[in-house]
């Protein structure tokens, strides 16, 4: 029997998080904190925790605060006093293109902004890997090894997990089939829509022809979104999907910030 390696992942750190822009203007949103924690390390926690064995981090934005906070090593005691750690490398494209790689079109930032980034970083990731983004509090959510160990013997180019709606994004994105497939409804289909969480599972073969026009390696710096993608593959029944009904915000303005701030505790 073959056994994959372990899979990487990828997190989304390089906006600058316009909404916001009274409390990034001088950090990084990733770094915000929720209950003291920076944003980022609650996933950081749960990869190490999980054992993920590597991240990638997109940066732009006051990338070097990114860097600078968590260096190339995480590393975290488990409650069995056992240490876990994973090593962190980063695609700056603040350096590279002196912006980040990312284009807003329908609202939803997390399938519009991100295919650009995601592509720059490929050859730091392989074949496999999983997606977060670091302005997304979710602190239930399990990168479970058996998840990604499937995922990768399958057809699928993607597997996401959806959430129920937000006030602050009520239509939702994608359908959810009784077979786990993440559905492209049409506008005008009253099936229900679920929000799509950012957290997934993707493989580097979505980033090519005939779902992406992108070169590999993304050396010009296009700026993608990520959902026009991910609709291909679905119309072709190749994205997987999960509905994850655990504690999840999108943490997209002072506000939501704040709520989170405010409750007394949240357990890692």
């Amino acid at each position: 029997m073959t056994t994959t390696p372990p899979i990487p992942a990828m997190l989304l750190a390089a906006g600058r998080g316009e909404r916001m822009r009274q409390l990034t203007d001088s950090c990084p949103k990733p770094l915000l904190p929720v209950q003291g924690v920076p944003l980022l390390e609650w996933h950081l926690r749960a990869l190490a925790a999980a054992g993920v064995p590597r991240a990638v981090v997109n940066t732009a934005w006051l990338g070097e605060q990114v860097a600078a906070r968590f260096g190339s090593v995480f590393a975290l005691e488990a409650a069995s006093g056992k240490r876990q750690q994973l090593s962190i490398s980063y695609s700056d494209e603040g350096r590279d293109f002196g912006r980040a790689l990312e284009t807003a079109v329908s609202g939803n930032l997390s399938i519009d902004e991100t295919a650009g980034g995601i592509a720059r970083a490929l050859p730091q990731l392989g074949p496999v890997f999983w997606l977060a983004a670091g302005d997304v509090f979710a602190p239930d959510f399990v990168f479970a090894p058996e998840a990604a160990q499937a995922f990768a013997a399958s057809p699928l180019l993607a597997h996401l997990w959806l959430v129920p709606n937000p006030p602050h994004h009520p239509r939702g994105d994608f359908g959810l089939s009784p077979e786990g497939l993440a559905l492209n409804l049409p506008d005008a289909d009253p099936a229900p829509r679920y929000t799509y969480s950012t957290l997934a599972l993707l493989k580097a073969a979505l980033f090519a022809p005939p779902w992406c026009d992108i070169p590999p390696g993304n050396p010009q710096g296009v700026a993608a979104p990520l959902a026009p993608l991910l609709r291909r593959a679905m119309d072709a029944g190749r994205v997987g999907a999960a509905l994850y009904t655990g504690r999840w915000t999108d943490v997209g303005t002072p506000e939501r910030l704040q709520a989170l701030n405010q409750r007394t505790t949240i357990a890692p």
